[in-house]
């Protein structure tokens, strides 16, 4: 293969990539989190007015719901560059002080799992959302001297699955605080119709609400499991995807009428069965289910717990009444 037809090839695999993109440019093609959106687009169109830039903002909410996405619409909307990184990718102090140094003015500094930045890395960052200035601390010992770097005005992104877990210092330093909440069955509808499209996949609406209802209520699950469920369609070339088809398909992934999948009924079962209910703490379920606590309670538990299958009380787990009569009927 010449260089020129690689080149061609590696353009066309690139436009491929970018036709495939899920992930909308703007705020007026996000769907859901309307109240959010509404929020959001004030404070963008006053900073605009304002010629100013952003105040900082933190975005919290479980995985899934948008927060990286909302990230780079903030940065499309302002018509600014967007660096992106994520806490435990600060070693050091001077990592972020250079990364600081390398932005220009208005520029947005996005940075993932922002509760995970080490003590040292978050205090460098106090007096650069502030005063916009970085101490860095240059030689050792008796000899060592403080330098300070003053850097260009920027707007810090954060998100978060666990806001509890940000010290107070930082918390209070974003001006803009939004929760991302789960999303609700039409809302999600509509993330696959419009998915569909992009994918070059015919589905009906009653199929696409029906993959909708058992998405836990986040946007990256219904993805997830309409890939799958194309996949299944075209191996039995099937033209369209059909209310048949998802049923089909979800058994086979043994995801279940409330969306629940083996993990998530293997914590229930758990509860009910090795402890009678409940009340157990976190860490005996952790050793029970050979699972890492933060995975528990991160990704398991808020879609139970807001479904009302599980409560947490001050002396454990809890299964309802409700996580009850679904475990009898899986069982």
């Amino acid at each position: 293969m010449s260089d020129e037809e690689k080149i061609n090839l590696e353009s066309k695999e690139t436009l491929e990539d970018k036709k495939l993109n899920l992930r909308p440019r703007n705020l007026d093609k996000f769907v859901g989190q309307d109240n959010l959106k509404s929020n959001l687009k004030t404070y963008i169109e006053s900073s605009k007015k304002r010629k100013n830039n952003l105040d900082h903002i933190i975005l919290y909410g479980p995985p899934g719901l948008g927060k990286t996405t909302l990230s780079h619409i903030i940065s499309y909307e302002k018509n600014v560059n967007i660096h992106s990184t994520s806490g435990p990718a600060f070693t050091k102090k001077g990592d972020l002080v250079t990364l600081l140094t390398n932005l220009a003015e208005d520029d947005i500094l996005f940075i993932d799992e922002i509760h995970r930045l080490s003590p040292i890395v978050e205090e460098t960052l106090y007096p650069a959302m502030e005063d916009y200035k970085c101490d860095y601390i240059i030689g050792s010992g008796p000899s060592a001297r403080v330098m300070q770097i003053s850097i260009e005005r920027f707007t810090l992104i954060g998100a978060t699955t666990r806001l509890g877990l940000l010290s107070r210092p930082l918390r209070d330093r974003f001006g803009i605080q939004l929760q991302l909440d789960f999303y609700n069955p039409a809302d999600l509808k509509n993330i696959i119709l419009l998915s569909s499209k992009k994918f070059n996949t015919k589905i009906d609406e009653s199929a696409a609400f029906e993959i909708a209802k058992r998405s836990r209520g986040t946007p990256r699950i219904a993805i997830r499991l309409l890939k799958r469920i194309i996949d299944f369609s075209v191996v039995q070339n099937l033209p369209t995807i059909t209310n048949m088809v998802v049923e089909d398909s979800l058994k086979k992934m043994r995801i279940d009428s409330e969306g629940l999948d083996d993990m998530d009924r293997k914590y229930l079962k758990c509860i009910a069965i090795d402890y009678n209910g409940g009340p157990v703490g976190i860490e005996t379920l952790s050793a029970s289910l050979l699972e890492q606590k933060d995975i528990i309670e991160d990704v398991i538990e808020p879609y139970l717990m807001q479904q009302g299958l599980v409560q947490r009380t001050s002396r454990g787990r809890i299964l309802s009444e409700k996580g009850h009569n679904h475990i009898q009927i899986t069982l």
